[in-house]
């Protein structure tokens, strides 16, 4: 009797034992986020700018980083890339227990605060982004939409973890070198510590031989405009991220941790439920049908009469905002040969850095003049442009699958 062929392991299942390194590292991000405020401001005394300041110098570092990482990958293999990245993260983590055993010297637990904040954007950067590339090579360009899905679901699941057993430990009542900030300190270096036997464990992917990758600039010219239009979608992630609480605030309502639960509740399950259809319709009609029920979520928050219809707003920006990051994706990386993956993987996650780095301090000077109302609809209405640039890639996207047939 001939013997039955092994029968090969799932795409998803190929996929976790990378992307787990993508979920231990926003995990991290995650506990950090919770917790580094109140740190900065309540234990070392410091201005609320400062401990704003604190939390966004993260994402500062992930900005810069970008530039440098997707060449690294395309020449060094997205392995190598992964485990410097996690090397930072345990670096991280032990500064941050540094912070927490020097609060009796404030401006040195600041220093170290903020180096292990600079440190974390960069592990962030490396480790999320050589991920995708390091599945897309295990698993093949045509799943690109579920690596990049997967990527994402890891990214907001880490955090949706993270935060409250970082609140937990902050406020426990145990052996002070395990709780508290110290505690904090000591879980992220743990988890990094996790990873790095794990990513050795794992067969490295080389980098694609005979092959110069093109200059990063070269790169970006080709993804631009799918970042663009990535861009307008993030603006209005970047409002409810930023500026939801202020708004729950100002109207006097309960119930912003509902709101933003929501929106990562449905931004994941919608993720789990329709990204198949990227590949079945193209990722850029995927994107005109996200940024429309973005807009629409916020559109609901800016007349939101009760926080019930915040709320509901929020959840239908999350599902909006969900896919337009593996849509638009898919196309940025077809726009370059396989061994530029890695370069176009981050010049398009730029695109997305850049517009929730901005969108806060941005449209906070909208609110004293206008409110928050017209401050939503106007990121509505972002969206509707972006809609407008993605039924052009759609076009362009029909034009070449004509050419190619």
């Amino acid at each position: 009797m001939p013997a039955v062929p092994a029968r090969p392991p799932s795409v998803v299942r190929t996929l976790w034992a990378v992307v787990l390194f993508t979920l231990l590292c926003y995990m991290v991000i995650g506990l950090q986020m919770a917790v580094t405020p109140l740190f900065v401001r309540e234990k070392l005394g410091f201005s609320s700018a400062m401990a704003g300041f604190a939390v966004s110098v993260q994402y500062l570092a992930t900005f810069v980083t970008r530039v440098g990482v997707g060449r690294r990958i395309d020449t060094q293999g997205p392995r190598y890339v992964v485990l410097i990245g996690l090397v930072a993260g345990v670096l991280c983590g032990l500064f941050i227990t540094a912070a927490a055993l020097l609060t009796a010297w404030p401006t040195m637990a600041l220093v170290c605060v903020f180096v292990g904040r600079i440190i974390l954007g960069f592990a962030e950067s490396w480790v999320s982004t050589a991920v995708i590339v390091w599945n897309i090579r295990r698993v093949g360009a045509a799943n690109t939409a579920q690596v990049i899905s997967w990527n994402g679901v890891c990214s907001y699941g880490g955090i949706a973890v993270g935060a409250p057993v970082a609140t937990m430990l902050y406020h426990s009542q145990f052996p002070s070198v395990l709780s508290g900030y110290c505690g904090v300190g000591l879980m992220c270096t743990l988890l990094m510590l996790i990873g790095l036997p794990l990513a050795i464990r794992q067969p490295a992917v080389a980098p694609l031989p005979g092959v110069r990758p093109q200059s990063f600039f070269k790169t970006l010219s080709s993804v631009w405009s799918f970042g663009l239009a990535l861009a307008t979608g993030s603006i209005g992630f970047g409002a409810i991220s930023a500026l939801l609480a202020l708004y729950f605030a100002d109207n006097h309502w309960h119930g912003v941790a509902t709101a933003l639960a929501l929106f990562g509740i449905v931004f994941v399950l919608t993720r789990f439920a329709f990204t198949k259809q990227i590949a079945r319709h193209g990722g850029a009609s995927v994107a005109v049908a996200s940024l429309l029920v973005e807009a629409l979520g916020l559109s609901v928050l800016s007349w939101a009469p009760t926080p019930f219809w915040a709320c509901l707003g929020a959840g239908i920006a999350g599902a909006g905002f969900s896919l337009l990051f593996p849509a638009l994706g898919v196309g940025a990386v077809a726009q370059v040969g396989a061994e530029n993956r890695g370069a176009a993987i981050g010049a398009f996650s730029l695109f997305l850095d850049i517009a929730i780095g901005v969108s806060g301090p941005l449209l906070g000077l909208i609110i004293p003049r206008w409110g928050y109302g017209p401050m939503f609809e106007i990121t509505a209405l972002v969206c509707l442009a972006g809609m407008a640039l993605c039924l052009v890639l759609k076009s362009k996207e029909r034009a070449d699958a004509s050419g190619v047939g």
